[in-house]
């Protein structure tokens, strides 16, 4: 029904429109009661087997939702009764930021992908943290960038802001240094910066009476060379893991007319170099951390490909726009085949 009748409709109009419409629609028809158990009764698919452990934590299954989608943990909730087994907030920032102007978020239907610029746009961490108070037992990350104001060198204080705001209330962090749509946050991946930031956080982490996992989310567009540094960080400082990737700066083989919009692409087209990527790190780190796989999946066999990459959990964005809520229940029906 999704993709025959509701996403031709939705594709006919401006996406970042459609995205904040949807939201509105979805929190009204979460408000009816039983609307909420009904939506779980048919797009949840509950078995022991999906359970996943990792750094502390029991995922009720392997998928998740991806950053960027709830950047203000407005709809967490009603977005879990899809079948998520994680939901991935922000990218938050310590002060509201606009973000870059619109028009900011292209389809590429022909390549079924997605550019955006959209810039860390987000009402600010205090605000998320009033809503995340609501919680009602939804696994949260809380993905962590800087204001665009704040100089590279300033950084780290932007980042320990949120880490200390959200800590309480999420039940794993995401340092986000790769998105493209930041003025120079992508210079946060050289080694030298990105080992103090980490480090620092890992300190104040350390200081903790129940410490949280501290993931580091990486650009696809990373060469090997900078994905052995990536490893020797991780190992060095002992995060907990990665999250790859990100949004591609790489236009390669797009057809759609949008391809020459700046930005980041996500989608299949990124798919292959996300699987990529988490191969390397899987195989030459000799699975020293665990990944969480994204990227282009739009069906099961790209959830399992990740998987079988080296990925212990994955998350949708793009792929849940483009094939709908129900694209979850299939992804892990076919993870309960490919294993059991």
């Amino acid at each position: 029904m999704y993709k025959s009748f509701i996403k031709p409709v939705l594709f006919l109009f401006d996406p970042e429109w459609v995205h904040h419409t949807v939201f509105a629609t979805l929190k009204a028809v979460n408000r009816i009661p039983g609307m909420g158990s009904l939506i779980r009764t048919f797009y949840q698919v509950k078995d022991k087997r999906l359970e996943r452990k990792l750094f502390g934590l029991t995922f009720p299954n392997p998928v998740g939702l991806a950053a960027g989608f709830d950047k203000d943990a407005k709809l967490f909730q009603e977005l879990f009764n899809f079948g998520f087994g994680f939901i991935e907030i922000g990218t938050l920032t310590p002060k509201p930021q606009l973000g870059n102007p619109k028009k900011r978020l292209f389809r590429l239907p022909e390549d079924q992908g997605l550019i955006n610029r959209m810039g860390f746009n987000n009402e600010g961490v205090e605000v998320a943290v009033d809503r995340l108070k609501k919680n009602k037992n939804v696994l949260i990350g809380g993905n962590i960038g800087k204001n665009k104001v704040t100089p590279n060198e300033e950084a780290v204080s932007d980042y320990v802001y949120c880490f200390e705001a959200l800590f309480p209330y999420v039940d794993y962090f995401v340092v986000n240094v790769s998105s493209p749509n930041t003025p120079n946050l992508r210079a946060l991946q050289d080694k030298e910066p990105l080992t103090h930031l980490l480090q620092t956080l890992k300190t104040l982490n350390l200081k903790k009476p129940d410490p949280k996992p501290i993931l580091l989310k990486i650009a696809p567009d990373l060469t090997d060379e900078q994905l052995m540094d990536i490893i020797d960080i991780i190992t060095s400082v002992n995060i907990e893991g990665v999250i790859a990737t990100n949004t591609t700066l790489s236009r390669e083989g797009l057809l759609s007319q949008q391809k020459t919009e700046m930005g980041g692409l996500s989608g299949k087209p990124v798919a292959d170099r996300s699987t990529e990527v988490i191969r390397f790190l899987s195989e030459k780190s000799n699975k020293a951390f665990p990944i969480i796989g994204v990227g282009g999946i739009h069906s099961p066999q790209d959830a399992i490909d990740k998987l079988e990459a080296g990925a212990s959990l994955v998350q949708l964005y793009t792929g849940f726009i483009y094939e709908g809520p129900a694209v979850i229940k299939k992804i892990n029906k076919a993870i309960l085949r490919s294993v059991y």
